[in-house]
C-alpha cells in the first residue's frame, strides 16, 4: 500500500510539470498520513496538506512530516488566499465527494464549491493533478463537469488504459494562463506492452535532493530544526550530540 502511495504521488507530481529546480508550495489534498508529502519533499518543495481525519493527521505529525497540516473537510471549500499554491497533488481522494455522508450533502454543489474555491487559491497557469478511483462513468461525467463549471480546463489523462491491473486515472486541470496540451498517459505509446505491470518487493522511491543534503545526515537533521523553530514547533536545542550515531545495543 504505501509503495503504490508513493508511485502514485510521483507519478501525479510528474504530470504537474513544474519548473525545474525552483521550489514551489504545493497543497496536498486527502493528505492522510503524509505519504505523498514525502514525495513533494523529496523532489525540493514545501507543501500544505488537508485532510479531513483527525487521526490520519495525528499520525502525520508523529511521523514528523515536512508540510503544515489544516484539518478540513475539501467539500467546504479550500481556506487559503487567493494565488497561494504553485500546484495541487490529490491521491485516492476526491471521489469522495461523490457521496452524500450527511442528509444535507449535495454531491454536485460540494463539487462545485470545491473546485470554485480550489480554483481560486491556485496561481493562474499551475495544475492540479487529482488521481482518483470513480465508481462509474456517471461519477467521473459530475466530476469533470463539476470541474469546468468553476473555470478549469483539462481532462484525464489514464495510464495503461488496456491493462486491469495497472490502470490509473488521473484528472489533469490547468488554472486559466496560456493554452496548455493535456499530457500523455503512460502505456499509450505505439508498440508498448500495456497488459503487464511490474512489481518489486523493494521499497523503490524517484529520489530527486537537487543539492539538498543526504537524508539523516547532520546537515540535514539542522535544516529540518531550523525548519521547526520557523514553523513556530517545539524543538530540541542543538549540542554536540545533535545527528551523532548511537551506539546499536544488543
Amino acid at each position: 500500500m504505501i509503495e503504490i502511495q508513493q508511485q502514485l504521488s510521483s507519478r501525479a507530481l510528474e504530470l504537474l510539470a513544474l519548473p525545474e529546480d525552483v521550489p514551489g508550495l504545493l497543497l496536498d489534498i486527502g493528505c492522510g498520513s503524509g505519504l505523498s508529502g514525502e514525495c513533494i519533499t523529496e523532489q525540493g518543495h514545501m507543501w500544505i496538506g488537508v485532510d479531513i481525519s483527525p487521526a490520519m493527521l495525528d499520525v502525520a505529525v508523529e511521523r514528523e512530516a515536512e508540510g503544515d497540516l489544516v484539518l478540513n473537510d475539501m467539500g467546504d471549500g479550500m481556506p487559503f488566499r487567493p494565488g497561494t499554491f504553485d500546484g495541487v497533488v490529490s491521491i485516492s481522494a476526491l471521489q469522495w465527494l461523490c457521496n452524500a455522508d450527511k442528509k444535507y450533502h449535495s454531491p454536485p454543489k460540494r463539487l462545485y464549491k470545491f473546485f470554485s474555491t480550489l480554483y481560486a487559491c491556485m496561481c493562474r497557469g499551475s495544475r492540479a493533478v487529482f488521481q482518483l478511483y470513480p465508481e462509474n462513468s456517471s461519477q467521473l461525467e459530475l466530476i469533470t463537469k463539476q470541474s469546468m463549471r468553476a473555470g478549469f480546463t483539462g481532462g484525464l489523462v489514464v495510464d495503461f488504459p488496456n491493462s486491469t491491473k495497472a490502470k490509473k486515472m488521473f484528472l489533469c486541470l490547468f488554472a486559466g494562463g496560456a493554452v496548455q496540451q493535456l499530457p500523455k498517459g503512460l502505456g499509450t505509446e505505439a508498440g508498448q506492452r500495456t497488459d503487464q505491470v511490474a512489481y518489486s518487493d523493494t521499497r523503490a522511491r524517484l529520489k530527486k535532493i537537487r543539492g539538498k543534503p543526504p537524508k539523516k545526515s547532520r546537515d540535514w537533521i539542522m535544516e529540518k530544526k531550523e525548519r521547526r523553530r520557523k514553523q513556530g514547533k517545539e524543538t530540541k536545542k542543538d549540542s554536540k550530540f545533535t545527528a551523532r550515531k548511537r551506539p546499536t545495543t544488543l
